[in-house]
C-alpha cells in the first residue's frame, strides 16, 4: 500500500529529526525564551503551506502567548486556485523581491524579539526579505527548513544568499527538497508531500522545549487551555487570563 509507504517516510523524517536536530532545536528555544521572559515575541512567518506550522502553535490548545503570528494573505490564502488570488498570482508573489520590505514595515518590532521562519527551499525572495529586515532590526533570525538537501540551491534574491546563509540559528527539517516522497505508478511526479508533518513535528518539539526552559526558570506561562472537558469549571477564567496577556503584549507591534 502506497498508504503504508508515505508512513515510512514520515516515520523517517521523524527519526532522522530526533538522530540529528535536538541541539539545534534547544538552542533555537533558548532564544525564544529569552524573548518571552522579556515580555517580548518570538515573531513567526512562512508563506504557501509554511503556514500550516504558524497556525498550529498559537492560538492552539496546549499552545502559550509569546508567539506572534505573521501571515500575508496573498501569500497565504490561494485556495481558490485559480481566479482571484490563485496559485498563479500565490507562486509570483514569493519571488518578488521588496514585497517582504513592505510587510515588515507594518508592524513594531524590538531588538529583544526574535525571527522565527519557516522556508521549505530557503531560495524564494519573500522569506529573504523578511530575513534581511529581521537582521536589520536586531532580531536573532531562527529559520526552520530544508537545509542540508537545499544545499547548491540558487537563490531568486540579489542578495546572493539563501535564507539559511542569513540565519543565526538553522534547524533541518530533513524533509526531501522535492516535498513529495512516495512513487507512482505510470506517472512522472511524486505523491505525499512530507515537509508540513515535518514542520509540525518540529513546532511541538520546539515549543515544549521553551516551555520547558521558561518553567524552570520560574516564568507563567499563559496557557491555551482546553474548553472541552467536563468538569472544568474554569477553563474560561484561563483562557480569557491568555487572551489578556497576549492582547497586552501585541499592543506594542
Amino acid at each position: 500500500m502506497l498508504a503504508l509507504e508515505w508512513l515510512k517516510n514520515a516515520r523517517g523524517i521523524m527519526d532522522k529529526i530526533e538522530d540529528t536536530q535536538l541541539d539545534n532545536i534547544k538552542k533555537a528555544a533558548e532564544v525564544m525564551a529569552d524573548s518571552i521572559e522579556k515580555g517580548r515575541w518570538v515573531h513567526t512567518f512562512g508563506c504557501g503551506h509554511t503556514i500550516i506550522p504558524i497556525q498550529e502553535m498559537y492560538p492552539r490548545i496546549g499552545g502559550f502567548v509569546g508567539f506572534h503570528p505573521i501571515v500575508e494573505m496573498p501569500l497565504t490564502y490561494f485556495t481558490n486556485i485559480v481566479g482571484q488570488m490563485g496559485v498563479h498570482q500565490f507562486v509570483f508573489l514569493e519571488r518578488v523581491e521588496g514585497y517582504g520590505v513592505e510587510m515588515m514595515k507594518s508592524w513594531n518590532f524590538d531588538k529583544n524579539d526574535c525571527m522565527w521562519i519557516f522556508s521549505h527551499t530557503g531560495i524564494n525572495a519573500v522569506n529573504i526579505d523578511v530575513a534581511l529586515e529581521a537582521k536589520k532590526r536586531g532580531m536573532k533570525l531562527i529559520v526552520y527548513g530544508s537545509a542540508s538537501n537545499a544545499v547548491g540551491k540558487k537563490t531568486r534574491h540579489s542578495s546572493g544568499k539563501t535564507i539559511f546563509d542569513i540565519a543565526d540559528i538553522v534547524v533541518d527539517s530533513c524533509a526531501p527538497l522535492e516535498d513529495a516522497s512516495v512513487p507512482l505508478k505510470n506517472h512522472f511526479d511524486k505523491i505525499g508531500p512530507v515537509s508540513t508533518m515535518a514542520f509540525v513535528t518540529l513546532v511541538w518539539m520546539t515549543i515544549t522545549t521553551v516551555a520547558e526552559i521558561l518553567a524552570d526558570r520560574g516564568v507563567k506561562l499563559y496557557i491555551h487551555p482546553s474548553h472541552n472537558i467536563p468538569g472544568d469549571n474554569t477553563a474560561k477564567e484561563r483562557l480569557d487570563e491568555a487572551l489578556a496577556e497576549y492582547k497586552k503584549r501585541v499592543a506594542g507591534v
